[in-house]
This record gives structure tokens, C-alpha cells and sequence, in this order.
């Protein structure tokens, strides 16, 4: 058995000699020193050797192990070394790993939450898939009113939806708490529609402010603060009149064209305003249904599309941008 052992480690040296990399490295490894390798395979013998025979054979053994692993660490090491300094010049500087950034939504979402917060809003929060009620009827559109052609809506199986906005969390949080309330409800909406300005899934901003004597006087000075916090202090705004169920008087709200500065553009049609949001006073028929007298609170709501806000603000022309995931696209905004 000594020679077996002999024999081979000098196999083992003359093969390792012509091991070009670390493959073959990996693979004399193997062969040599694995659980079915040649060395495992002479200490399998050792059971046929005498009581006296068998520690001096496993000291050799050992040592023929040790000094394999050994030379397969300096090769491999030696590999390393003269790759190095064949391939690489270490005086050049380091190629940097890509970072990820938070998408341009999310940094949006965040600015308009920013705004609603130090304005004194709290954040209030309701489920996606809803109910018919809290959807439309609580907010002032019964079964077949035609508010509801407006609104392409993805319906289930007994009753339930996902929301069209986020305004059923102004019904839930007046029926979980009251009256006086403040708060902003961000969260994600769904329609069926789809094409450059309209996505199935997109993302809104709730409003809310009910208390003593809240008056429009309010809810212009609330928006006026958030359009120029957001987009700068020059920004003019106007109101014109319109209709949401739930609201009552309505208004859609335009701000300056932040591109031609309301001098009329392709962006503007021409027209120098850019439409922003919706808002009005709430409709005492709203407040009927979660029983909060109208003769003693009133109050504003108004809802904004955060995509409709990212792509005023960075002049994107194309919502579907923000959903497919192009890394030219979205790394301009890290």
C-alpha cells in the first residue's frame, strides 16, 4: 500500500503539472480527493491491513491528502495571480454596479403627499376591491344614474368591484369616525380603458376637509398652495364650472401651461391652460348617508391622477411609459 500511495501522488503531481485552469483544477479535485476518488479508494483497502500496518498507512495517507489539497490551493492561487497579470490592469478604475431608484410615480406620490401633509391632511386608506355602495351609491350615484357611463368598471361575481377612485375612503372614514375630518387618500384605481392618456390601473389623490364653516374660499386657497408648491410660485390657476355627483358646485381646475408659460402651445392646444384635477363642496346628499347634518358641517373634496400631475411635470406625453418597465425610460428620473 505504500507504493499505491506513492504512485499516486506522483499521478497526482504529473497531472496537476498540465492543469490550465480552474476547471481542471475542479476536476483533479475530484478525481483525486472526492468521496469515490483514487485516494478513497486505497483507504477502503486499509481493512485487510494487520493491527501494527494500519496507523503508519493513515499517517501516510494523511499526508498524501494534505499535500494534495496544498498543491491545489497554490495552483489555483498561482491561476489567480497570472490572470491578473495577463487580463486586467488594476490601476484603472472600478466598473460600478447599477443602483436601482424609486420609479417616478412613486417619487410623485410622494411629493403630493408631502404637500397635503404639511397643509395639515392625515393619510386615511380603504380597500381596492369595493362595494357597489361605497363605490357609487353612497357617493351620490344610484343604479342607472348616468354618472356611471363616465366610469368603465371592472365588476365580480356578487357585488363586489374594483374602485374607479379612491373617494369611497372619504365615505369610510366618516362612517368609521366622523366629522370634523381632514385627510388625503392616495391609492391605486381601475377602468377598462387604455391608450395614451388612460391606463386600466393608474394611481389618485383624495381630498377631504369637513368641518365648521369650510367654505370654496378654502378649498381654492388648499389647491393653490399645493399647484404651486409642486410645480412653483407662478403658476396661476382657474376654476370652471362642471358636475360630479358627489360634489355640488363642481369645478374642474386648470393650471398655466408649465411649457409655454400661457402663451399657447401643442401641449395646451393652443389654449395656455392645462387641465389638473377636479374638486367642489360636498353634496349634502353625501353627507346624508353617513349621518353628518349638513346645516351644521360642510366641506370640499377634490381627486387628482398622480400620472396625469408626473406627466405635466416632466412633460411626458405617453402614460403606457410608466408601466413598461424601459430602463431608458425610467433611470432619467434616479
Amino acid at each position: 500500500m505504500d507504493n499505491q500511495l506513492k504512485a499516486l501522488q506522483g499521478a497526482f503531481d504529473a497531472e496537476l503539472a498540465q492543469a490550465a485552469d480552474v476547471e481542471a483544477l475542479e476536476l483533479l479535485r475530484v478525481k483525486y480527493l472526492g468521496r469515490k476518488g483514487e485516494l478513497t479508494g486505497i483507504l477502503r483497502q486499509m481493512g485487510s491491513l494487520s493491527a501494527d500496518e494500519r496507523p503508519r498507512i493513515g499517517a501516510l495517507a494523511n499526508q498524501v491528502k494534505v499535500a494534495m489539497e496544498k498543491s491545489l490551493e497554490d495552483r489555483l492561487a498561482a491561476l489567480a495571480g497570472s490572470k491578473i497579470e495577463a487580463g486586467i490592469d488594476v490601476t484603472l478604475p472600478g466598473r460600478r454596479r447599477p443602483l436601482g431608484s424609486v420609479h417616478v410615480l412613486n417619487q410623485v406620490m410622494a411629493e403630493i403627499e408631502d404637500v397635503f401633509a404639511g397643509l395639515g391632511f392625515e393619510v386615511a386608506t380603504g380597500p381596492e376591491v369595493e362595494d357597489d355602495y361605497h363605490c357609487f351609491e353612497a357617493l351620490n350615484i344610484p343604479a342607472h344614474h348616468p354618472a356611471r357611463d363616465m366610469q368603465d368598471t371592472f365588476y365580480f361575481p356578487g357585488g363586489t368591484l374594483l374602485r374607479t377612485h379612491t373617494s369611497p375612503v372619504q365615505i369610510r372614514t366618516m362612517e368609521a369616525g366622523g366629522v370634523p375630518v381632514r385627510i388625503y387618500a392616495p391609492g391605486k384605481v381601475f377602468r377598462c380603458d387604455s391608450d395614451v392618456t388612460h391606463s386600466p390601473m393608474f394611481h389618485q389623490v383624495e381630498g377631504l376637509w369637513v368641518d365648521h364653516g369650510i367654505t370654496f374660499a378654502h378649498l381654492r386657497g388648499v389647491l393653490y398652495e399645493f399647484i404651486q408648491r409642486l410645480f412653483g410660485s407662478n403658476v396661476p390657476l382657474r376654476f370652471r364650472p362642471s358636475f360630479f355627483p358627489f360634489t355640488e358646485p363642481s369645478a374642474e381646475v386648470d393650471m398655466g401651461c408649465i411649457m409655454c408659460g400661457g402663451s399657447g402651445c401643442r401641449v395646451c392646444s393652443g389654449t395656455g391652460w392645462l387641465e389638473i384635477l377636479g374638486c367642489g363642496m360636498v353634496d349634502p346628499a353625501v353627507f346624508g348617508y353617513v349621518n353628518v347634518d349638513s346645516e351644521e358641517y360642510t366641506g370640499f373634496a377634490f381627486g387628482l391622477g398622480v400620472e396625469r400631475v408626473a406627466m405635466l411635470k416632466y412633460g411626458i406625453s405617453d402614460i403606457r411609459l410608466f408601466f413598461e418597465n424601459d430602463l431608458r425610460f425610467l433611470t432619467q428620473f434616479a
